[in-house]
């Protein structure tokens, strides 16, 4: 009998090594996997890369595990928002590296990844610095720039509802990038708010299959 649900945290974290990579949903602090950033804190998992949309926002979750020393890399969209410093800070004193990834081109590659896709062409970062070092193509008269998929060795998202297979459903805007890091990830690691029985959840509201989750934890 499948069942992906796990009673403990910490033993479903136990497996993600230091140096890993690691995708983080959320748009800000919507639809952060908060508790499951954490539980890494209370494991002493270090040296990791984050991508994310943003290098943190509020005082929880991806805040406090940049604040601890423990992301040796962001690659992300937004490394400074209107609620958040901390990430500014380690850049400027050398303490962490950054990928600068405009949003577009953030959620296309970790799209291509999850779709098994070899490269995708961009017009976005066109002519500038982002583009730099990087192979351009005319393509029907508009200018692209090639660009590589993001894969993640697990992904740690948020979701509203999952039964024991683990689809999952969202609630609103806290669906963000959850879907598409489930797919690009070779672990998908998903806390919820609800858990439900085979066949109590609408299919026609299951936005990602079990078949992209490893492991789902109640929160």
């Amino acid at each position: 009998m499948i069942n992906k649900i796990r009673p403990n945290m910490h033993d479903v974290l136990k497996q993600i090594p230091d140096g890993a990579r690691i995708m983080t949903s959320g748009f800000g602090i919507t639809g952060q996997a908060i508790e499951l950033i954490e539980g890494l804190l209370d494991l002493g998992t270090r040296d990791l890369t984050i991508i994310n949309n943003n290098a943190a926002s509020s005082d929880r979750g991806l805040t406090r595990l940049l604040e601890e020393g423990r992301v040796s890399k962001m690659i992300c969209s937004f490394p400074k928002t209107n609620n958040s410093n901390v990430f500014e800070e380690l850049y400027r004193q050398g303490k962490i590296e950054l990928e600068l990834v405009p949003q577009g081109n953030l959620a296309c590659r970790i799209q291509a990844a999850g779709a098994g896709l070899g490269a995708v062409f961009s017009p976005t970062g066109y002519g500038t610095a982002l583009a730099e070092g990087k192979e351009t193509r005319q393509i029907n008269g508009k200018n692209y720039v090639l660009e590589y998929p993001i894969e993640a060795d697990f992904a740690l998202i948020s979701a509203h509802q999952a039964d024991r297979w683990g689809n999952l459903t969202y609630r609103k805007t806290a669906r963000n990038f959850g879907p598409i890091m489930a797919k690009a990830a070779k672990t998908t690691i998903v806390q919820v708010k609800e858990l439900f029985e085979l066949g109590q959840l609408d299919p026609e509201s299951i936005i990602t299959p079990g078949i992209f989750v490893q492991h789902v934890i109640k929160v």
